[in-house]
């Protein structure tokens, strides 16, 4: 009784005044907390932000991105076949494709996604072999995580599809020699280029129009065939003879000279020259050694290498480069099959590294061949930058540190296959194979006598280019694809005999996409994600502090916390009346 009249004494004696303004204060707050929440909603309805708070802007789309998403008109729609139970590398990779398309949401209501799981399918043979036969392949990898080896056969991809049309996506990059956790890492990192691109390739409407160059020699449509069957994907491709017509040739954006072996007019060189004049880009992919596999012919099975000159040695130096006259020898080397005996009545085959076809690294973090796998060539030559005013010069592939460089004429044998090699001979490092050139150029026909060629109506002759770009790789074979049984092209990088994939397409695709187009998609591919690694040691040594670390701490500080803010709140409010 003495304690209910305590309070009710104390009660009594606060004034009802006082009450009242904290009723009214409470209430003010209340009324002001909601205003503040319906104004920020109300912000949120007209203007749009999103804030990334990564050190390296994982979650920031870069601008071309995002255009491209505002301006869908119709919905795109993402079927992802990886689900599953997953190793943490494929399920990390799982959670950044659905962090992705969740950012591409953020900026188009025309995107919509699902996850798949293709094991757990009603019809799992036939959904497996649908997604086959949509080019979507299976890989199967062994991830070690503690003590435990788990293996699995997954669908790294995903179909993609808008107004009928459906391509497949590949999530899983091809890299050769890499490690699993790094290619698992590449290939987030390129996440946002991949789905840019797949969207990019299914709603394109208007195209820029790429042509082969051709009457020099160059290679035939069928060699060809896998690049122009992926280009026109994004592009209208023609194949285009050089004439006396420039207006012709300016209808293009970017011109592509693969493998070319008949030497250039004069004529023909100052069509070119004004083409990149007028802001045009080119691709060159030139041999400057005439040397093949079809001239080891029996009984010798060896051949000569000979420079091959195309009458372009003054173009390229006057633009910024220069191409040598020799062969590179590479360690590191695409495998033939050769028959190194017999057992019985049958040859036994055995695929050895053929020096001459080296297998070249991507050089830097170019957007161009950033994260991207070994490139496959053939009979390749070694380039120099040389000095060119207003031009900048950025090496894109380059051989491995163990190469030779043979000068012609450059004996080419197989014979050569059944010897040791001599380390000694290959050590003249990194060589440059393929370089991007950008700026202004100047016309190599400047103070010299011009060709008698007619210029189209309105068109003044120019001896210095409006800023634009090129690419010279030394060495026509990058884009040339293998054949299959039946004589069907194989996908360009695709070796038949060791039945890796190299990355000759991406890299391909990549150089057209940055010289033909505008539309700064491949600015994603630039983007770095960092994955920061756990110390596997450490963790294995320390797994028990560890995990009571994790498991007490957080509720020893919580308990704590709790004790000393009860202390705290009874020193300061004892012996007060409420």
């Amino acid at each position: 009784m003495k304690i209910f009249s305590k309070i009710n004494k104390s009660d009594s004696a606060i004034p009802i005044s006082a009450r009242r303004d904290v009723k009214r204060r409470n209430i003010m707050q209340l009324l002001l907390g909601i205003a503040i929440i319906l104004a920020v909603n109300a912000l949120g309805s007209v203007k749009f932000a999103r804030f990334d708070l990564t050190s390296e802007k994982r979650y920031t789309l870069t601008e071309g991105t995002r255009s491209m998403l505002r301006q869908l008109d119709d919905l795109v729609f993402f079927r992802v076949y990886l689900e599953g139970n997953f190793p943490a590398g494929f399920k990390r990779l799982r959670n950044q494709t659905r962090e992705m398309l969740d950012e591409f949401r953020a900026y188009s209501g025309n995107l919509q996604y699902a996850f798949v799981n293709p094991l757990e399918a009603p019809d799992r043979d036939g959904l497996m072999d649908m997604l086959v036969q949509k080019g979507l392949q299976p890989t199967q990898l062994q991830v070690r995580e503690d003590d435990a080896t788990s293996q699995q056969i997954i669908f790294p991809g995903a179909l993609v599809s808008y107004r009928g049309k459906e391509v497949p996506l590949k999530l899983l990059q091809d890299q050769v020699g890499k490690p699993a956790e790094d290619v698992l890492n590449n290939s987030g990192q390129a996440l946002e280029y991949q789905l840019a691109n797949t969207i990019r390739q299914l709603t394109a409407t208007s195209r820029q129009k790429v042509a082969f160059l051709e009457g020099h020699g160059e290679l035939e449509n069928r060699y060809i065939a896998d690049l122009a069957n992926s280009l026109s994907d994004f592009y209208q491709v023609e194949r285009l003879p050089l004439q006396n017509n420039l207006a012709e040739l300016l209808e293009f954006k970017t011109l592509i000279a693969a493998k070319p072996q008949i030497a250039f007019t004069e004529e023909e060189k100052f069509l070119l020259d004004q083409y990149i004049m007028q802001g045009g880009s080119m691709l060159w992919l030139v041999d400057p050694v005439f040397a093949t596999m079809d001239s080891l012919v029996p009984p010798s099975f060896e051949s000569i290498g000979m420079a091959w000159p195309l009458n372009l040695e003054d173009l390229f130096f006057r633009y910024g480069v220069r191409l040598n006259t020799d062969l590179l020898m590479d360690l590191r080397a695409a495998p033939i099959p050769v028959t190194t005996g017999m057992v019985g009545d049958r040859p036994q085959i055995s695929l050895l590294p053929w020096y001459f076809f080296p297998l070249l690294d991507p050089v830097g973090d170019h957007k161009i061949v950033k994260n991207l796998n070994l490139v496959r060539s053939e009979f390749i030559s070694s380039l120099d930058t040389v000095s060119a005013g207003g031009i900048e010069k950025t090496i894109l592939l380059q051989t491995s540190p163990y190469t030779r460089v043979v000068p012609t004429p450059a004996r080419v044998a197989l014979e050569l296959l059944q010897q040791q090699p001599d380390e000694q001979e290959y050590q003249a490092g990194p060589r440059s194979v393929a370089v991007l050139l950008e700026g202004s150029f100047q016309s190599v026909f400047r103070n010299r006598l011009k060709p008698e060629v007619t210029l189209p109506e309105g068109m003044t002759l120019r001896e210095e280019s409006l800023p634009t770009a090129m690419i010279v790789a030394a060495d026509g074979d990058l884009v040339r694809n293998q054949f299959g049984q039946g004589g069907q092209p194989l996908p360009l990088g695709y070796d038949r005999y060791s039945g890796e994939t190299f990355a000759n397409l991406d890299f391909i695709m990549n150089a057209v996409n940055y010289l033909a187009d505008d539309s700064g998609i491949l600015e994603a591919r630039v983007k770095e994600v960092r994955l920061r690694m756990l110390d596997r040691t450490r963790i294995n040594r320390d797994k028990i502090r560890i995990q009571l670390t994790n498991l007490l701490l957080p509720v020893l500080l919580l308990a704590m916390f709790g004790t000393l803010r009860f202390i705290w709140r009874k020193r300061r409010y004892a012996g007060k009346t409420l």
